[in-house]
């Protein structure tokens, strides 16, 4: 075969390789532009800590809902609160930014429109909450307000004693690092009885390290997991100074337990590729058994 003849069948297949290439780009933009930021899923996952109960505890973990990010309306609001009390946990804690300011292609929902949704999660030991860094930015006195009229319990660097149907534990909130000089040691200090297990709940990973051994598990958000994860390569891009250190998931650091939830809403860009919308139902116990 001459090259005159060999021109129109190279010409035909890189027709070929580019419209498959392109349909690829498409098919993966329409998936982190569009299907995956607006899907919803509930992740059941365990944690085997210390524990001195008899039976495990199981929470419902939210975080960074970002309501007025693109996908993410007051309805999906409701379908997460829906989907929330559906899984019957027996504390439901939220771990910041309910807010969202300057992400392309939303459009800003005041705290108490979402106060007002999160006011119908239902659980036996109640809803508690720290704050993110988008609401400090935004107003922190009037997100806690908000909370505050729907019974949410708001801990900022201070600590409760819960009955929960596991037994009694003690949950301390750590104001978000970012923004606020966030205490960790008046958080811990207002423990009133340190045998019994102790939660920690704070927005921002990053204030991990400063965690001590005597808390049982940290619970955080902040990163959304990068809202990008890339099979071999993780998360490229993670708001953290510590990169993909404490990106997502459990994190077990010289005994001390760590577990980041990806959260529901986007920021800056509303992109999500590898790392869905995710409500996390954890189980907290002796043994790991979701």
């Amino acid at each position: 075969m001459n090259s005159v003849s060999r021109s129109p069948v190279l010409r035909k297949r890189l027709k070929i390789f580019f419209f498959a290439a392109a349909s690829l780009v498409g098919l993966v933009s329409m998936w982190a532009l569009w299907w995956e930021p607006a899907s919803l899923r509930v992740l059941d996952d365990c944690v085997a800590v210390k524990w001195p109960h008899a039976r495990s505890l199981r929470v419902a973990v939210l975080t960074d809902l970002h309501v007025g990010s693109p996908f993410n309306n007051v309805d999906k609001l409701r379908e997460i609160v829906r989907r929330t009390n559906a899984a019957a946990p027996d504390a439901i804690f939220i771990l910041g930014d309910l807010v969202i300011q300057g992400v392309v292609g939303g459009s800003f929902v005041p705290p108490e429109d979402i106060v007002r949704e999160l006011g119908q999660l239902r659980s036996l030991a109640g809803t508690f909450a720290v704050l993110g860094n988008h609401d400090v930015w935004f107003d922190a006195a009037r997100v806690q307000a908000a909370l505050k009229s729907v019974g949410i319990v708001d801990l900022e660097d201070r600590a409760v004693n819960v009955e929960t149907p596991a037994g009694i534990i003690s949950i301390a909130g750590v104001s978000d690092m970012q923004t606020r000089p966030h205490d960790v040691k008046a958080a811990i200090a207002s423990v009133l009885d340190m045998q019994l297990p102790l939660l920690v709940l704070t927005h921002n990973p990053d204030v991990f390290p400063e965690i001590p051994t005597s808390v049982t598990i940290t619970l955080a958000g902040h990163t959304h997991g990068g809202q990008v994860r890339l099979p071999l390569l993780g998360s490229p891009l993670v708001p953290s100074r510590y990169g993909q250190r404490f990106a997502a998931g459990h994190i077990v650091e010289d005994g001390r337990h760590l577990y980041v939830a990806t959260g529901t809403g986007t920021s800056i860009l509303p992109v999500r590729f590898g790392v869905p919308p995710t409500i996390v139902v954890l189980t907290i116990g002796g043994t790991c058994t979701p």
